[in-house]
């Protein structure tokens, strides 16, 4: 049995106490090399012929991110075996994401020690031993070798069986190593075996890391289009992405209810930490044959900030786990988060095409549908590979201050043997196989079903962190010295023909971003227009931290490097701090990264600079561009109709409302913040979002402290439209839980009231 696996080892913890480090180690650039081996993929694609299925695949890992700690291990690692069990027809595929203080180490130590578990289990139920004997038996009573028993294939249930065994087993082993603490660290477990004298896949599920599958679409395999290198590939448009597994998270209602049984408790740390309220604990049994797939009664709004439903012991704030299984987390065990698999076994046909296995960093905000577009892109599994994490990575920089640690396995699946798979017999009774003289006659085995639907929801906004992170950079801000008022901003100016080829650069470039998922083609077709193209010289910087920018980009060709400040981290030499990551863009192989997506949706400072390594071209998206096109959809109704409310824009007819709603910005709070203080000068007011509670406290002149409570559709700030351009709050505003408030500046709502009152007095 070969195997290719992640390199990464055990990695000692730093003198300056366990998980943490010097302020030195944090604010030590990281050298080239250092940023390198951030990365660990295969260097070129591998092609496999296993039975009946041919496939090409590769692999990536990079590690995340993590501002307060530079050196921290990646927790992923994965495993690749051939010649599976003695198989040259079989291979095993896992990627496994660790967590807890030993994460690594539990993430390794599965990597290490499951697929010979499992090797050894499959040997076991075929009987190897007993079948070879017997072969040799027969051999020397008729002279002819019976291959037929040797290369006997297990049912299903053996199947699953051993592979059962085999995570229980290596579960129990790591409680039992001497050289991890998995008390409250494990690992999650995504595999596939592939059985290929019978084209089967079964894949083992424990966790939230995830495996899908893309297939074409209406029988169009047959009419897939033949790309470089004489594969075939179902078109983007037809290849339609099913999920191998579900994930087991507090999300799924079976599995709540499985975990409450055992006495847990299932909050979000708000809710444990009393910032939000906790809901109704009743929760019905499943009926009988009830499906939960895509149950998620919490919300999926709880999960909008990085704020996901964890299980809790009834005694104590532990373990706290996102997930409902893993290996490992021996106190959570107790609770039920145990390391059996969920399975899924189904025969590969012609029409499956690219399957991937990936820790939950690649779908925090990619659907799998996403992923698969993405990857039907190349013809390359590892471009496949570094697009996907590269576009994951991307997001993570965009909507969090810290990135997770990203593992990906991609597999082509270039042919399947139909008539393969009927050429085998099953092990039947254990031990002994069905010899048939038509082998095509063997019964065939029952299938698990696709799974249709996503098992948690993809996160769509920035976290609590990273907004407390963008308000607190924006009272030190720069404005853009690129940046213009909206009456000085000419659309028309921008707009210039683009070739059918540019835009299906950009198609491709914007195709994943939740940003420009609902756009209508005119829409679309709008923004290849305003697209501006912009030639740049190595070293030349496109963003600043800091800075407050109104433009998204596309890489079109390049490579182009993100430096990060740390909060406390000095820039002598202004370099721009660590670099923690590169964006490349390549025409030739079609990879086409974005960057700086927020500013289309906040006026926020930049969290990170952009320098160009190399000569290269983007594309820029201004926001004010971004906005028309917002415009036209109709998007904030409910915003429109809080607008009206106030005195200032009830005269607003609706086209106006619309336009005004557009300059709305995101703000979020945690319980405890102030928003607003009385005295203070006012720069905006406020519209609280459904599900936001805060108190409004005010000091009138002889002293009298009145109290109110405002919730979601409640507004506040609204004095600052008054003539006075001093206007200083009148109140002041403490969020009670955590709020999330839409946020217009006083500067462009009078801009806005001033076109009104110009417009009226020319009307006759």
């Amino acid at each position: 049995m070969g195997c290719c696996q992640s390199t990464q080892t055990q990695i000692p913890r730093s003198s300056s106490g366990p998980g943490r480090r010097s302020s030195n180690e944090v604010n030590k650039n990281l050298t080239q090399s250092e940023i390198n081996k951030r990365v660990d993929s295969i260097e070129k694609s591998c092609t496999a012929k296993l039975g009946g299925v041919t496939i090409r695949y590769a692999y990536l890992s990079q590690r995340g991110y993590y501002p307060e700690d530079a050196h921290k291990p990646n927790q992923d690692s994965y495993v690749i075996c051939d010649n599976f069990a003695d198989r040259a027809s079989d291979a095993f595929f896992a990627v496994f994401d660790g967590h807890g203080r030993d994460g690594d180490k539990c993430a390794q130590f599965v990597r290490d020690n499951l697929p010979g578990l499992l090797s050894k289990s499959v040997n076991i139920a075929r009987g190897k031993d007993f079948l070879r004997d017997l072969s040799e038996e027969r051999e020397n009573e008729t002279g002819e070798n019976d291959e037929k028993r040797v290369e006997a294939e297990l049912t299903k249930e053996q199947t699953q069986e051993a592979i059962l065994k085999s995570h229980v087993e290596v579960n129990r082993r790591m409680h039992l190593c001497q050289d991890l603490d998995d008390s409250l660290s494990g690992t999650t477990s995504i595999s596939m075996y592939l059985h290929g004298n019978i084209n089967r896949i079964t894949v083992s599920n424990v966790g939230d890391s995830r495996a899908i599958i893309g297939r074409c679409a209406d029988g169009s395999a047959d009419n897939s289009e033949k790309k470089e290198g004489g594969k075939r590939m179902c078109s983007s448009e037809v290849l339609k992405a099913f999920a191998l597994s579900r994930d087991q998270t507090p999300y799924r209602r079976d599995e709540r209810i499985r975990i409450k049984k055992t006495g847990a408790r299932i909050l979000s740390l708000d809710q444990i930490e009393g910032l939000e309220p906790v809901g109704d604990d009743c929760e019905e049994e499943l009926a009988e044959g009830e499906s939960a797939d895509g149950e998620m009664i919490l919300g999926e709004e709880i999960d909008e900030g990085g704020d996901p439903p964890r299980v809790w012991s009834p005694h104590g704030e532990y373990p706290g786990t996102a997930f409902t299984r893993s290996i490992g987390d021996a106190i959570a065990e107790d609770l039920g988060v145990f390391a059996e698999p969920e399975m899924l076994t189904r025969e590969l046909s012609p029409e499956d095409k690219i399957i991937v296995l990936a820790s939950d960093g690649v779908f925090e905000f990619l659907t799998n549908q996403s992923v698969i577009d993405i990857c039907a892109k190349f013809n390359d599994p590892l471009e496949a590979c570094r697009a996907v994490v590269a576009e994951s990575y991307e997001l993570w920089l965009q909507y969090e201050l810290r990135t997770d640690d990203i593992t990906m396995i991609c597999v082509f699946i270039d042919d399947v043997d139909s008539s393969k798979a009927m050429k085998t017999s099953l092990i039947r009774d254990g031990s002994v196989p069905c010899l048939e003289n038509n082998p095509s006659e063997d019964v065939k085995e029952e299938e698990d079903e696709l799974v249709t639907v996503e098992s948690r929801p993809v996160r769509k906004n920035i976290s609590l962190e990273k907004s407390r992170a963008l308000q607190k950079m924006k009272q030190k801000s720069i404005r853009d010295v690129t940046m213009f008022l909206e009456e000085d901003f000419d659309l028309e100016s921008l707009y210039t023909e683009k070739t059918e080829e540019e835009k299906s650069r950009i198609a491709e470039a914007i195709k994943a971003s939740v940003m420009f998922q609902n756009i209508t083609d005119a829409q679309r077709e709008l923004i290849y227009g305003v697209m501006e193209p912009m030639p740049v010289k190595k070293g030349a910087w496109i963003i600043k931290q800091g800075t407050v920018g109104d433009r998204f980009y596309i890489v079109d060709d390049g490579r182009f490097e993100v430096r990060i400040l740390g909060e406390h981290q000095e820039d002598p030499d202004n370099s721009g701090g660590d670099v923690v990551h590169v964006y490349t863009g390549s025409r030739e192989s079609h990879s086409h990264p974005s960057f700086g997506e927020l500013a289309l949706m906040y006026s926020a400072p930049r969290a990170a600079s952009i320098i160009a390594q190399t000569d290269g071209q983007l594309w820029a998206l201004h926001r004010y561009a971004f906005k028309k096109v917002l415009a036209e959809q109709g998007a904030r109704k409910d915003a429109e109709k809080v607008l009206k409310k106030l005195d200032a824009f009830k005269s607003f007819d609706s086209q106006e409302l619309k336009d005004l709603s557009s300059y709305l910005e995101e703000s979020k709070y945690a319980a405890g913040d102030v928003i607003i203080k009385q005295g203070e000068p006012g720069l905006s007011l406020f519209v609280i979002l459904p599900g936001g509670v805060c108190e409004s406290e005010r000091k009138l002149g002889d002293g009298e402290i009145v109290k109110s409570i405002l919730k979601g559709h409640d507004f506040f700030g609204e004095e600052l439209l008054n003539d006075d351009s001093d206007m200083t709050y009148i109140s002041t505003v403490t969020a009670t839980s955590k709020v999330t408030c839409w946020m217009l500046q006083k500067s462009d709502a009078k801009r806005f009231m001033s076109g009104k009152k110009k417009q009226d007095i020319s009307t006759p």
